[in-house]
C-alpha cells in the first residue's frame, strides 16, 4: 500500500505542540481591515487550537494518528 500524502494546505495553516494538539490562527485577519476596531485586529493575532469537533479530520489531512 502507498504512503499517505499529508494535505499540503493543512500543513501550512495547522501545528502540532508537544502536548498533541494542534495550533491554528484565527480568521479574518488578511484584508478588509479598515471596519475592524482595534481591539478586534488585536485579538485576531492570538492563536488557538482546533476544536475536538475538527480533530479528526485535521489530523487524517496532516496524516497523524492511524
Amino acid at each position: 500500500m502507498p504512503k499517505m500524502k499529508t494535505n499540503s494546505s493543512a500543513k501550512k495553516r495547522f501545528s502540532l505542540t508537544g502536548t498533541g494538539k494542534i495550533k491554528r490562527k484565527d480568521a479574518f485577519k488578511s484584508h478588509i481591515l479598515t471596519k475592524k476596531t482595534t481591539k478586534q485586529k488585536r485579538n485576531l493575532t492570538t492563536t488557538s487550537y482546533v476544536s475536538d469537533a475538527d480533530m479528526g479530520n485535521v489530523k487524517r489531512m496532516l496524516c497523524i494518528g492511524k
